[in-house]
């Protein structure tokens, strides 16, 4: 429960939670590719309605950030009683907020998309799939609290397994789904949404059968606290709704970013979601080690040693940039086989040559600031991230606007936007962890 600042422990959590990426990033590489043998039109349709989902997707993942600070800190603390309340009021908050977003999505999403996007096909089809889709968000709220628990007491092997059972449904769901196999109807894009709630289910049920088998339910007291406790529910967002806010901003700005690109048409929206899905895939290892570096600086503070958090950070840092430097040079060496994957349409490949050139640079400058950045967040003081996210979001925007709505450039200038915001969010992270004013907070 109280970690050690060594490579040999960072590995330790970071490997799970990247193999527990890992499966869900193939869904989506299948998700993907299944769509794609279906046309350009749903490649396109999928990106904007996908950007979407994972807009919604950031409430929950905001939530379970937040968890991993407050529960790695508790483990740090050894304070048992303390996850458990956080865990049983945590599971409370998330189902009220997932039910929320559902209801926002249902009432306003489609007058959103008819303001926004230029495509009347496009919009059908987006809409037609978030009516569906969004019903899985419950159960991956809940899931995401159970993660939270696992890495943040330290458990995080546990979500390969619970990763592995939903994405099995998932795949096997697409294939059934969106081509009508085995009796099933062909439901084209609808099939891909169904298929994904089916695979949330399911890795909800696994991951709170898992609490129950190991016993750690017994352990942490994790279901004694149902009585909602308002002192640990205000803990939790004085902690999480800033991430919340945060990623929505991070997310938002994304899915801004893909309805700038379907202003430029149908060809360049489709490349972008397979530059997504590619790069999804890649990125599991940046985000993987930011997620150990969150809990093991949130558990080393806890434990009283605040002068090794710069050691944690360095050393994942340097993890980090090798893992995405060699992951560059693979896909630089290998971009049409790759692309092969979502697509036979030589011109659709083609025009994702240049912007592959471009985003596998900002990777290398992602792979170090989203790891300061966690280390940020790992302090506690999950404001500073939120005002970070921000600025980054505004000069990410402002760069859109020019280069993608008024100078109509080529795509691989539009995705030159990543370079702002990973600028951006890794001056203002490193200044504030070199600044000392984290210290002494608690939380």
């Amino acid at each position: 429960m109280q970690l050690e600042a060594t490579n040999r422990q960072i590995i330790k959590i970071a490997g799970p939670i990247c193999l527990a990426l890992i499966i869900p990033q193939i869904n989506h590489i299948t998700n993907t590719a299944f769509l794609g043998r279906l046309g350009e039109f749903e490649l396109a349709a999928n990106g904007i309605a996908g950007i979407y989902y994972l807009v919604m997707y950031m409430i929950a993942y905001g939530l379970n950030n937040g968890m991993q600070v407050l529960i790695a800190r508790r483990a740090g603390q050894q304070q048992y009683a303390g996850i458990g309340q956080l865990f049983s009021n945590g599971i409370q908050v998330g189902t009220f907020f997932s039910l929320l977003a559902i209801f926002i999505t249902l009432l306003a999403a489609p007058w959103f998309f008819s303001k926004s996007l230029h495509d009347h096909h496009i919009y059908q089809a987006a809409i037609s799939f978030i009516r569906i889709r969004i019903w899985g968000l419950p159960f991956l709220m809940l899931l995401n609290m159970a993660n939270a628990f696992y890495i943040g007491s330290g458990h995080s092997r546990v979500l390969a397994v619970t990763s592995m059972f939903q994405e099995i449904m998932n795949i096997f769901f697409d294939y059934v789904l969106i081509f009508g196999k085995l009796g099933f109807p062909a439901m084209g894009l609808n099939g891909a949404a169904t298929a994904s709630i089916i695979a949330e289910v399911t890795g909800c049920s696994v991951a709170f059968s898992i609490l129950f088998i190991k016993r750690y339910h017994l352990e942490y007291s994790l279901f004694n606290y149902l009585r909602p406790s308002w002192v640990v529910i205000k803990s939790i967002l004085n902690v999480s709704a800033p991430l919340i806010v945060q990623f929505l901003f991070s997310i938002g700005s994304w899915f801004v970013f893909f309805i700038f690109i379907e202003h430029l048409g149908e060809r360049p929206l489709a490349v972008s979601n397979m530059l997504r899905s590619i790069f999804g895939f890649f990125g599991i290892f940046t985000w993987s080690l930011a997620a150990a570096c969150n809990t093991m600086v949130s558990n080393i503070i806890g434990q009283g040693r605040p002068d090794q958090v710069f050691t944690i950070i360095n050393k994942i840092v340097v993890i980090s940039v090798g893992c995405a430097t060699f992951v560059c040079v693979l896909v630089n060496l290998f971009p049409y086989t790759l692309l092969h994957i979502y697509t036979n349409n030589a011109d659709l490949i083609t025009a994702a040559i240049p912007s592959i050139r471009i985003i596998t640079l900002s990777t290398i400058l992602m792979s170090v600031a989203a790891v300061v950045m966690s280390g940020v967040l790992g302090t506690g003081n999950t404001r500073i991230n939120l005002v970070t996210e921000i600025i980054a979001v505004i000069g990410y925007l402002f760069y859109c606007d020019v280069v993608i709505e008024r100078m109509r450039s080529p795509l691989q200038w539009a995705w030159g936007a990543d370079f702002i915001y990973w600028t951006i969010i890794f001056g203002i992270s490193y200044w504030y962890l070199r600044s000392g004013r984290w210290k002494g907070k608690e939380i």
